[in-house]
C-alpha cells in the first residue's frame, strides 16, 4: 500500500464548492510526511483510479444537505454509507457517493476512507468562500492533522 492520499473535490469558481481545494492547500502547507495531496473534479471513475492502492484516504468536499452552513460531517466509509443527496450541487456524472459504493461492491474500497463534508451556503459563481465555511475548514484541517499523527503512531 502507498502513503496516505488526501483528495480535495470541488470547483474553486463556485464559491463554497471550492472548500475541498482550500483544505488541500492548507494541509499541504503543513508539510506532512508520507502524504500525497491532490485536487479532483469529483468524477467517480477518476476517484476510483486515484485511491487505488492506498490504505488511508481522506476526501474533502462541500455538502448541500440542508444542515446549518459550516456544519462538518465526518463519514467513515468502513461503517457508514455516503448519502448521495449531499452532493447535489455537483456536476459530476458519477459522484463520490456512487464511487464509494461501487468500490465497496468491487472489494476495492481503501481500508480507511474518510469523507469530510462541510455544509456550504453559497454555490454561485465566484471565488469567495463563505466565512463560516472557511472557519469549518480550519477545524477540519486540525482534526485531520491529528488523525494523521495518530495513524503514523500505530
Amino acid at each position: 500500500m502507498q502513503e496516505t492520499l488526501l483528495i480535495g473535490i470541488g470547483n474553486r469558481f463556485r464559491s463554497d464548492d471550492g472548500i475541498g481545494g482550500e483544505i488541500i492547500d492548507r494541509l499541504v502547507k503543513l508539510d506532512l510526511s508520507g502524504v500525497r495531496a491532490v485536487e479532483a473534479s469529483g468524477e467517480g471513475a477518476g476517484l476510483i483510479d486515484l485511491w487505488a492502492g492506498y490504505n488511508d484516504v481522506y476526501v474533502f468536499d462541500a455538502v448541500a444537505s440542508g444542515a446549518q452552513a459550516g456544519h462538518i460531517f465526518r463519514i467513515d466509509t468502513e461503517s457508514d454509507p455516503v448519502p448521495t443527496g449531499f452532493f447535489n450541487y455537483s456536476t459530476h456524472a458519477f459522484s463520490l457517493a456512487e464511487a464509494i459504493e461501487l468500490s465497496r461492491n468491487l472489494k476495492s474500497l481503501p481500508p480507511n476512507l474518510v469523507v469530510y463534508g462541510i455544509e456550504g451556503c453559497n454555490f454561485e459563481h465566484g471565488l469567495d468562500i463563505s466565512p463560516v465555511v472557511l472557519s469549518a475548514a480550519t477545524e477540519v484541517v486540525s482534526l485531520v492533522s491529528k488523525e494523521l499523527e495518530c495513524t503514523k503512531l500505530h
